[in-house]
């Protein structure tokens, strides 16, 4: 074998070492990553979840708003991207313990009830108004002292939140889409999609629940969204009892 011949075929085996470290390394940065968010979500391989889904308010017959659709699409992908499976079930037939599975609960607590039973249980710092009657006050969330009304496509609300019961490590999570609108619970779902890595980094396995600003979503959509504020402790914390009425009574 000549020099010619040998320095070839030393750069072909040169070659092929180098393609198969990158590939190597590739594939564990990927499969790193691919764990890391499998953790975060509650979402081993094959693993099950459910996808609990509201009504549509504005329909007297059982509906899902589109944008709420679109929400559970975005959600399906991030379950598909992790492995998992999962069950679409409506809010009125959703039974199961908290952190058996990993769920996903999308709608506020006036058209999805199953978001009132986490609220109540696990959020007794946050008020929503529900009553459906006009005015300034509907759809407002209160946080503690704070309160958040809405500007319908102009300045909307919702809160994305990942909670947890007792060992954050056994127990799997319940993720919360809750809008003042259906398009902000597509905002939430996409805000999650896109910044899961960051939140994980930041918050690891705990609890967390953020406030989420949609603006101008008559022109925008659910694309532009801004961090109003992380008010975990504060949704965590019961709000004060209301001060009881005094009644006065004037001696005769």
């Amino acid at each position: 074998m000549n020099d010619d011949v040998r320095n070839i075929v030393l750069g072909v085996v040169a070659a092929g070492i180098s393609a198969a470290l990158g590939w190597l390394a590739r594939t564990y940065v990927w499969k790193r990553k691919l764990r890391r968010k499998q953790a975060f979500f509650g979402l081993p391989e094959n693993s099950e979840s459910l996808l609990v889904v509201n009504r549509d308010p504005a329909t007297s017959e059982p509906a899902v708003h589109r944008f709420d659709v679109f929400a559970l699409l975005e959600l399906s992908a991030l379950i598909k991207d992790c492995g998992a499976h999962t069950q679409v079930i409506t809010q009125d037939a959703a039974h199961q313990g908290f952190g058996e599975r990993t769920e996903f609960c999308v709608g506020g607590p006036g058209s999805n009830r199953r978001m009132l039973a986490h609220m109540s249980a696990m959020l007794p710092g946050i008020r929503i108004n529900i009553d459906p009657e006009p005015g300034p006050d509907r759809g407002a969330f209160q946080i503690g002292s704070e309160r958040y009304r809405m500007e319908a496509g102009v300045a909307e609300y919702v809160l994305l939140a990942r909670l947890t019961a007792g060992d954050p490590k056994q127990s799997r999570p319940v993720f919360l889409f809750c809008g003042q609108r259906a398009i902000t619970n597509q905002a939430a779902t996409r805000y999650l999609a896109r910044n899961h890595e960051r939140l994980a980094r930041k918050h690891g396995s705990n609890s967390f629940v953020l406030l989420l600003k949609v603006i101008n979503s008559q022109a925008y959509g659910p694309d532009v969204v801004e961090l109003v504020d992380d008010v975990t402790r504060t949704a965590q914390t019961p709000l004060p009892a209301p001060a009881a009425p005094r009644n006065s009574h004037r001696a005769s």
